[in-house]
């Protein structure tokens, strides 16, 4: 007994270290999953519709998703790219009001003469490299997105091959199981990603048209980087809501910081405590906490992707501890 359990804790080990080198490929391959369950769920509703076979309604669904964003680029993207050349232009503002900010407070002055002393400079010499390093990861994260892509298109091509790949990996015993365990994840899965597009497409409206309303430059780039950063709940939305506040204070008048502040704290408490529970009540409730420590800890783990993919990556492990280890394991377990 004591070399079967020594042999399995050093399978375990062995285990979580091939796990932990291959961390990347297998935050790849959870992308692709989650990307081809974004494009199950259209699939799925055209083949209810129409009667067609799953490779026919892939194309057609790829065909209208491209169509689509062509059309929303050519509609927004020349004045997004306007808006983007407006806030590069606002730089040097910035610069002279933080300028003007540091020469009336004397320890920012003292920072200033310290960071431009030889001793500070020769620190920061290494940044150059660094900024290498982010370029190169750029690239490289391209290559794992449009393999993502890849691989996402493969999955929904033919999703049942894929089952039965996991399957044949299950025990005997447990297959019956685990067929009804994949389905439930890739039903809160899926309802996850269409309720957080209907939230990221309200946002993106919303602040759009708030913006606007108010008379604040650059609108529509804020709207969208609301938008987007609404499907990083917690985080996001705090983040996003720095660029609207910083073209406020550069161009407008410390009542217009105040009205944009209290414009974003309506629409992002009206999303999360309104708009998102009545979205995902029926697939998936996440706890703030949970939420929050998963982005923390897999953002310090693996970074931005880590960050990115906390949420979807959660809503799977909550479906699997609350059907395996609470269903199958606590709630069977007498204590003798």
């Amino acid at each position: 007994m004591k070399a079967r359990t020594l042999l399995g804790a050093l399978a375990l080990v062995v285990l979580s270290l091939l796990v932990w080198e291959l961390r990347w490929v297998l935050l790849v391959l959870f992308g692709a999953v989650v990307l081809a369950v974004a494009l199950d769920v259209p699939i799925s509703l055209l083949r209810r519709i129409l009667p067609l076979n799953r490779p026919t309604a892939l194309a057609i669904v790829l065909v209208v998703l491209v169509l689509v964003g062509w059309q929303i680029a050519n509609l927004l993207l020349p004045e997004v790219i306007q808006q983007i050349q407006q806030l590069i232009q606002l730089f040097p503002v910035l610069t002279r009001r933080l300028a003007a900010l540091v020469s009336q407070v004397p320890w920012l002055h003292d920072m200033e003469r310290q960071l431009t002393s030889g001793t500070y400079w020769e620190r920061l010499q290494p940044l150059g490299a660094q900024v290498l390093g982010v370029a190169g990861g750029a690239a490289n994260t391209s290559i794992q997105v449009l393999l993502m892509a890849l691989l996402a298109i493969l999955m929904a091509l033919d999703p049942r091959s894929h089952q039965r790949l996991v399957l044949a990996a299950t025990p005997a015993f447990y297959r019956a199981r685990m067929a009804t365990l994949l389905s439930e994840c890739r039903e809160a899965l899926g309802g996850w990603l269409a309720g957080m597009t209907i939230s990221c497409l309200v946002v993106f409206l919303t602040t759009w048209a708030g913006l606007a309303l108010l008379g604040l430059p650059l609108a529509l780039l804020s709207g969208l980087v609301c938008g987007l950063l609404t499907f990083v709940p917690t985080i996001g939305p705090s983040a996003a809501t720095l660029l609207p506040l910083a073209v406020a204070l550069l161009l407008a008048s410390p009542v217009k910081v105040l009205q944009v502040l209290v414009l974003r704290l309506v629409l992002q408490n009206a999303e999360a405590f309104l708009l998102t529970p009545v979205l995902l009540k029926r697939t998936v409730n996440l706890l703030p906490t949970v939420a929050l420590m998963s982005q923390l800890c897999l953002g310090a783990l693996l970074g931005l992707p880590g960050l990115l993919m906390a949420l979807p990556l959660v809503v799977v492990l909550q479906v699997l501890c609350e059907e395996v280890l609470v269903r199958d394991i606590m709630d069977r377990w007498d204590g003798r």
